[in-house]
């Protein structure tokens, strides 16, 4: 995957076939988002869920770190205003929501560090593979934060509470090695195959069942939450036995060839 050597810009959307990447490059100050940035990256999400060609969708950044989070400088100056402002975490939150709940999978390239709310970008995807180099930090509770509420869950539901508990309250760096082990990597290899390990993931999700991974993406994020829709994800269920793509995997597994869905 080449990098982007252009000026910093917002969100970078690029497709190939059935695959989606979504860069964010701005890479000087190791990705760091800007509060127009979140507004891209919900009208990227929404492209790419509208678009039935795309089956999977990466999310990687520019240079030597995935993000260093949300800019603190605008965070600062709600700290000190006099007046009530939006809350820069509510912006960030339906992001990192909307990214959750995603139809295609998803897939978090950490090409190097994450930082701050980018963690939770990361975290919000279906998959996480990482460099072996790479690190994150979570500095809440140095900054006199309390993070939003659904960030705090997607942590307890995915890493487990005494694991959230370390990375919130200690605020301390982890390396790669670690985040593998607490869950937070779903693969942790050398950069020379970051691509390469991306790529295999990437084809076996495009070359699934889409109406399938995306019923099935949404019961087990809904699962995880306590919050399972069971008549939806019942209705779900009983429409697959008479759908399409169930007669093509079907013939397919009998033919002893690759579905094409």
């Amino acid at each position: 995957m080449s990098d982007i050597t252009d000026a910093a810009t917002g969100p970078v959307l690029e497709r190939d076939g059935a695959r989606a990447t979504i860069r964010l490059n701005r890479p000087k100050h190791l990705n760091r988002l800007q509060a127009e940035d979140l507004a891209a990256l919900v009208k990227l999400f929404d492209q790419v869920e509208a678009d039935p060609a795309i089956r999977v969708l990466v999310l990687t950044g520019t240079g030597r770190a995935f993000s260093a989070g949300y800019d603190l400088n605008s965070v600062a100056e709600r700290a000190v205003s006099a007046n009530a402002q939006p809350s820069a975490g509510s912006a960030f939150e339906v992001v990192v929501n909307r990214l959750e709940d995603l139809g295609v999978p998803t897939i978090c390239r950490l090409n190097g560090g994450v930082y701050g709310g980018s963690t939770d970008l990361a975290l919000a995807c279906d998959f996480r593979i990482g460099i072996d180099t790479a690190e994150m930090f979570m500095p809440a509770a140095r900054l006199g934060l309390h993070y939003y509420r659904s960030g705090l869950k997607r942590y307890v539901t995915r890493l487990g509470v005494d694991n959230a508990k370390k990375l919130f309250l200690t605020a301390q760096t982890i390396s790669a090695p670690e985040m593998l082990r607490i869950g937070y990597l779903t693969a942790m290899v050398p950069e020379e195959t970051l691509d390469e390990e991306v790529d295999k993931l990437a084809n076996i999700l495009a070359g699934n069942a889409p109406q399938a991974m995306r019923g099935m993406k949404r019961a087990i994020n809904e699962f995880a939450r306590g919050e399972l829709d069971e008549a939806a994800a019942d209705q779900r269920h009983r429409d697959s036995m008479r759908g399409d793509e169930i007669k093509e995997g079907i013939k397919a597994f009998a033919e002893k060839r690759a579905p094409r869905f």
